[in-house]
């Protein structure tokens, strides 16, 4: 089953195929069978002390863990719905380790993560949100939020308090990373423009409406819980958008703003039997092109219905890990160079001094490497990352040339990183 798009009564495609596929022959009973998912629940090899180690090893540095997505079901022990892991009608709720945020939360922290709280601010389990009494067209409240204001507010009221568990019961948080950019306050000519946009390119069916939660306010409570808090109100333009979250893809040049790639190490959010995850060297070729270009890179794992990762993922993350080990000084701590790179196969980053640069290759050059965006003085030292010994270099009108002996492709695997210092 798809994460949660599969009960939004949208026509899309990546939705609508996972209710054909027998469970139940319509919505209603589709609905019905995926709420009733609850039931069966039971990550009995749930272990994130697991995850948090080989995270670590990876090379990793912050977490951001879904405690709610948009079909309502909370992963954490809210006071304020019995749609949740820690409910006695869910098989798992009698394991101790139930409160699967708070277990995932403390193991990180254990390793020195930062902590991010993924929350959905639609709720589509929710009857404030879906309000039983009016069918669900779309993603939106599904009821005028104008001629019903008193329904709303108690969504907005649910809402406010189920973050504030978040930033009370666990600790520090670092990051509130909202998800669902639908919810949010409109003015009264962009709810005219988004209908005009239904009416004329004829879009699945929409219910355009300020959907207004008071973010002001809501951040302001939880800066008082938890005052270094970034916010992430994802695809809100605004204050409360601390820095930008592009799905899926690297932008072309970077972004002028703070931002990161969120991008799946398989093919889905959510955890797909024998699907296929992206080779090591794919993964590291994309976190260098996304630090290359200023930003950061959240790369997410689905964990299967038994609570363990694949063997895959693991695989992965000791690949990165190992690359990182070598190699992971010109990721951390350093800044964008004056052009992120040469090509497809070249990228550049330097140290916040701007007294080192570090030139990525994708590729290990046969024979002479031309660089045209990179000058050598007399008094700079190149060496590969890995190994000691000091590479020649020669100052030509073309560009700087290079020769690195060919003894020194074992040095990893791939992704090979010239480091250029610049004597005192």
């Amino acid at each position: 089953m798809v994460e949660s798009w599969s009960i939004c009564p949208e026509d899309l495609s990546w939705a609508t195929g996972a209710r054909k596929q027998g469970v139940a022959a319509d919505y209603a009973g589709y609905l019905k069978a995926y709420e009733n998912l609850k039931t069966t629940f039971n990550p009995v090899k749930f272990n994130p002390e697991k995850w948090a180690v080989a995270a670590k090893d990876a090379g990793m540095k912050y977490l951001v863990f879904t405690t709610k997505h948009h079909d309502g079901f909370c992963l954490f022990d809210t006071k304020f719905t019995d749609y949740k892991i820690t409910d006695t009608r869910c098989l798992f709720s009698s394991n101790a380790r139930s409160n699967v945020t708070k277990e995932i939360f403390t193991a990180f922290k254990k390793e020195n993560f930062w902590i991010g709280a993924y929350y959905s601010k639609p709720d589509w389990h929710s009857d404030f949100y879906w309000w039983k009494k009016f069918p669900a067209t779309d993603r939106n409240c599904n009821y005028s939020i104008e001629k019903h204001p008193e329904q709303w507010k108690k969504f907005t009221e649910y809402t406010h308090r189920q973050i504030d568990e978040l930033l009370s019961d666990y600790g520090q948080i670092d990051i509130l990373w909202l998800d669902g950019g639908w919810v949010k306050k409109k003015t009264e000519d962009e709810v005219k423009a988004e209908l005009n946009e239904v009416y004329e390119n004829s879009r699945w069916a929409r219910n355009p409406q300020s959907q207004d939660i008071n973010m002001a306010e809501l951040v302001k409570k939880a800066r008082t819980k938890q005052p270094r808090l970034l916010v992430v109100d994802r695809a809100v333009a605004g204050v409360h958008q601390n820095y930008l979250t592009p799905e899926q893809h690297i932008p072309d040049k970077g972004l002028p703003y703070p931002w990161e790639t969120c991008m799946t190490m398989a093919g889905s959010w959510s955890y797909v039997p024998n699907d296929i995850y992206k080779p090591a060297d794919e993964l590291i070729q994309k976190l260098v092109d996304v630090v290359s270009k200023g930003g950061n890179y959240l790369l997410n794992i689905g964990p299967g219905p038994d609570g363990e990762l694949d063997t895959a993922a693991y695989n992965r993350l000791k690949e990165m890990g190992n690359w990182m080990k070598i190699n992971g000084e010109a990721i951390y701590n350093t800044r964008m160079y004056q052009v992120f790179g040469e090509g497809e196969n070249i990228r550049y980053t330097q140290s916040k001094d701007g007294k080192t640069k570090y030139v990525f290759l994708f590729s290990f050059p046969d024979g002479k490497l031309l660089l045209k965006n990179i000058a050598a003085g007399k008094r700079t030292t190149v060496h590969l990352l890995g190994s000691d010994k000091k590479i020649p270099v020669k100052q030509t009108a073309d560009g700087t040339e290079i020769i690195i002996p060919a003894a020194l492709k074992g040095v990893t695997d791939n992704v090979w990183v010239l480091k250029f210092r610049d004597a005192k």
